[in-house]
């Protein structure tokens, strides 16, 4: 094969993996933004009738124990992953997540058959929670493992962006459904609608993920075996890697939080506590959102200049500095000024959640990376993270001030700064071979580095 025939292939199987990896991530944030939004309704259709609020509650509670199953999730498809391939750990992902869209979709009702409804829309959550916690480390995997060395960083913002634009779809159309429907509709069958239109999506989705050739560095460890692949990733992982994890849980911790803050609490804060209209809250986290989907591949360029570590102290330090100057704006009723402290938050956290899906990837060996990265991030994203907005919710109510939420993104963003500044080593430019500097895809030159570049 010619040396352009070659380049062609490269080219067309790099595009096939970003295309193929976008669509699942997309419908996975999608359809994370409509049950946070339609949850009113959910609870209304799933839970037994009277008490609205407890409803309302029971609902969110579904919602929020699918966190629980995230690190199962995360093991399994990550086992997967580092032991059969990271194709197979992706086609499953979105099978599974495309299957329990639709059947929350079409789900019968409490009216119709009582607390198996109930039962049945517990379950569901839970394996759409297993889903989610494969899905981003996987995603992510797949495209800084077909990246060029020096382009890894912009390769991980798409996994960033695309969950931002899903957010930001899926919070209006759901918008766009309620104001077209009269509330009786919207609460009897309007809320389905979405989850519906993610289905189709979702196909599309595993069809280009089946006609995928699995990354360069699986093919090159699978050339290996039996010794390159991990018999028992899982065990291999707690053994080999559990002091990056603790590092992975930490920078985790802190980007799930912010990530938590910025799409499913202040959407709510800035109309109850910000004393906004519903509908200017709406469009200006909407646009907040898009502007943060934009922002992603600047932070990963960023990343690829002048470092990774560099550039997750820069976001972080920001959460830490701006945190209580951000509320304060959120809270100032004025949605000029709301809307440019969505903007400055967003800034910082696309420069944390790009480093948060590279940096993991780089740091542990291919052997075990699927099952490590997806154990750390799942971890963090469940107790600090997803907690989040639940814990900012209590500081408001418990204390009456306004711009409490911003405390804990404090105390956690000074946590993580000092400890990583200390202990994250820089990754950008690290063979994802382990020790051997290998082109990330045939005909490619390998990076050359220096040992400190190298973060060896």
């Amino acid at each position: 094969m010619t040396n352009e025939g070659t380049t062609t292939d490269i080219a067309t199987r790099r595009r096939r993996a970003v295309v193929a990896t976008l669509i699942g991530n997309f419908m996975e944030w999608f359809d994370f933004a409509v049950y946070g939004f339609v949850a009113v309704n959910i609870g209304r259709a799933f839970f037994p009738a009277g008490n609205t609020t407890v409803a309302l509650v029971a609902s969110l509670a579904v919602f929020g124990i699918a966190f629980f199953f995230r690190p199962i999730g995360g093991i399994v498809l990550g086992m997967i992953g580092d032991r059969v391939g990271r194709k197979e750990s992706l086609a499953i992902a979105i099978i599974v997540m495309s299957g329990s869209t639709f059947v929350l979709a079409v789900l019968p009702t409490y009216q119709h058959i009582g607390m198996w409804a109930t039962a049945a829309l517990l379950v569901t959550r839970c394996i759409q929670g297993m889903s989610v916690g494969g899905e981003w480390m996987g995603a992510g995997t797949f495209l800084v493992e077909y990246a060029p060395a020096n382009r890894r960083g912009v390769a991980a913002s798409v996994i960033s962006m695309t969950a931002a634009f899903g957010v930001a779809a899926g919070s209006l159309v759901v918008f766009a459904i309620s104001s077209m429907l009269d509330a009786r509709a919207f609460d009897a069958w309007g809320w389905r609608i979405p989850f519906v239109l993610a289905v189709p999506l979702g196909l599309i989705g595993l069809y280009m993920r089946l006609k995928l050739e699995d990354t360069p560095v699986f093919e090159e460890i699978k050339a290996r075996a039996p010794k390159g692949l991990a018999k028992t990733p899982f065990l291999d992982s707690l053994k080999e890697d559990i002091r990056m994890i603790g590092i992975a849980f930490l920078f985790a911790s802190i980007t799930g939080l912010g990530f938590y803050y910025f799409v499913t609490y202040m959407v709510n804060y800035l109309p109850v506590t910000g004393h906004l209209g519903r509908t200017e809250s709406v469009m200006a986290s909407g646009a907040s959102l898009v502007l943060y989907g934009l922002f992603c591949p600047l932070a990963g360029w960023l990343s690829d200049v002048i470092g990774r570590r560099k550039t997750f102290l820069i976001g972080i330090f920001g959460h830490m500095a701006f945190g209580v100057p951000v509320f304060l704006m959120l809270s100032s009723g004025r949605l000029p000024l709301a809307f440019a402290g969505l903007v400055i938050f967003a800034s910082f956290q696309a420069l944390i959640n790009v480093m948060n899906t590279v940096v993991v990837v780089e740091l542990f060996p291919p052997r075990t990376r699927m099952t490590s990265g997806a154990l750390a991030l799942n971890l963090g994203a469940g107790p600090v993270a997803g907690t989040g907005p639940l814990i900012a919710a209590a500081l408001v109510a418990g204390t009456g001030i306004a711009i409490s939420p911003a405390f804990y993104l404090c105390a956690i963003a000074l946590v993580a700064f000092v400890v990583l500044y200390f202990k994250l080593p820089e990754t950008g430019g690290r063979s994802l071979l382990e020790e051997e500097a290998i082109a990330p895809l045939a005909g490619e030159a390998a990076p050359s580095l220096s040992p400190a570049r190298a973060g060896r």
